[in-house]
């Protein structure tokens, strides 16, 4: 097996079609991630969203506080250090963390599931900063998702109307510096994402790894124009297991680079909350029947892995 993780350049969705789309769903079906480069994203916006998230995260820890806003599952505002919880981990992840999910228009019929958002007043920039930073990485998930629709037989834009109102969620995360030798060696224990992609854009140290299929961890350290995208459990029900989630964790670098914390922004795009997440027709075959019998809905799948991790 190839233990390199693949790094596409999306431009060739553009200039070179159907090598790309090749390229892009070999790697998926093998690993559940790849990098992405030539996204188009500006390098000034990711590093003002950034310094924006950095300057929420140096507030005092009772002001942080305030945009914790208990009962909600941590769906929006802030979520302090030692409560999300990697299914079946002993250890909490080492992380705090900020929500910031999708705007909706007056009268969404969604209006009851997603909360609008909370901004934190000492930090002007973090409401413009993160809100374009949510719209540049959900326009370029939707390409993504074009590429692997196209990759299974399905329509360029068959994922269009299925995520257009996605729950889909910005999540600065700051993992503070490890200064006691008794801490577990994970900042963020193994785990599969919820969602249907996730998009990393800009991880500031080395930590990432993805559990390959012969069962070993690969280190997976994007360049700095890269953005890590992989695949959710939803899509992975959607797909039949075409698409895999693979299992990752964040760990923390050896010698002093540990010292030192380590900021992400992961963006996990959602389907709409109402999308049945049953195997696609054109994803079961007799070399994979279908693996799912009972339906459920993106929210209803939302809620019950959210109480496995301890956010609800």
């Amino acid at each position: 097996m190839n233990a390199r993780i693949p790094t596409l350049d999306i431009r060739r969705f553009d200039t070179d079609r159907n090598a790309f789309v090749a390229e892009l769903g070999a790697a998926y079906r093998e690993w559940g991630f790849a990098g992405i480069r030539g996204h188009g994203i500006p390098q000034a916006l990711i590093d003002g969203a950034y310094d924006a998230f950095v300057r929420f995260f140096a507030l005092p820890t009772q002001t942080k506080a305030k945009y914790h806003l208990k009962g909600t599952g941590g769906a929006r505002g802030y979520t302090p250090f030692g409560i999300e919880t990697a299914k079946d981990s002993r250890y909490p992840d080492l992380k705090e963390f900020y929500h910031i999910g999708r705007e909706l228009p007056p009268g969404s019929k969604f209006a009851d599931v997603m909360a609008p958002n909370v901004w934190p007043a000492e930090v002007p920039q973090f409401h413009e900063k993160g809100l374009a930073l949510y719209h540049a990485l959900d326009a370029l998930g939707s390409r993504v998702l074009c590429a692997l629709a196209l990759h299974i037989g399905l329509p360029e834009h068959f994922f269009a109307d299925k995520t257009n109102v996605g729950n889909s969620i910005l999540r600065p995360i700051h993992y503070p510096p490890i200064t006691t030798p008794d801490v577990p060696n994970v900042r963020a224990g193994a785990h599969e994402d919820i969602n249907f992609i996730t998009l990393l854009v800009g991880a500031s140290a080395a930590g990432l790894e993805v559990k390959s299929r012969a069962g070993e961890w690969v280190p997976f350290t994007s360049d700095a124009d890269t953005i890590v995208v992989n695949i959710g459990d939803m899509l992975q029900r959607l797909t039949n297991h075409v698409y895999p989630s693979t299992t990752h964790r964040v760990v923390n670098p050896p010698g002093e680079a540990a010292r030192k914390p380590r900021y992400s922004v992961p963006f996990f795009l959602h389907p709409n909350p109402d999308v049945v997440l049953d195997p696609l027709p054109s994803c079961v075959s007799a070399d994979n029947p279908r693996r799912y019998d009972t339906s459920i809905t993106a929210h209803e799948y939302l809620q019950q892995r959210l109480r496995e991790i301890k956010l609800i």
